[in-house]
């Protein structure tokens, strides 16, 4: 069995090469951030007010390190963390203004980026690559 054939290598790679097109764009536009921070800060969008664990449960990231991804969100003027009014122990976490203009400007690139994700597939195999990956993530997802 080649490395070809195998899809926890293919992944790796097509992680590989997600992060780099992502850092690259992001790079030339002079925006200091991450993969992991842009899931973030469009969860937070979405969903004002979610806490950490949300956070962390929404771009599947383990909780024990999103609060360092929160942190550093937070240092950079993006987000701000109040503690929940529901629960003393949580912290929700909502966007500033610079966040949210942030978000705004990123979107065009992250949109625009996505071609370049799955270079050499025709705009069907890409849709059907979609749709057999958020497939199998959904499935693994109910499995944990």
């Amino acid at each position: 069995m080649s490395l070809l054939e195998m899809p926890g290598h293919l992944i790796r790679r097509l992680n590989q090469i997600s992060t780099n097109v992502f850092q690259r764009e992001m790079k030339k536009a002079g925006i200091d951030l991450t993969q992991v921070q842009f899931a973030a800060l469009h969860t937070v969008f979405k969903r004002p007010g979610i806490d950490q664990a949300g956070v962390a449960a929404n771009i599947a990231y383990d909780r024990a390190t999103i609060g360092g991804v929160i942190d550093r969100l937070e240092q950079k003027g993006l987000v701000s963390r109040i503690v929940s009014p529901r629960d003393k122990r949580a912290r929700e976490v909502r966007l500033t203004e610079m966040g949210a203009q942030l978000l705004t400007d990123v979107m065009p690139i992250v949109r625009a980026v996505q071609g370049e994700i799955l270079p050499g597939l025709s705009d069907s195999e890409k849709e059907t690559f979609l749709a057999l990956a958020s497939k199998a993530v959904k499935q693994a997802a109910a499995e944990e």
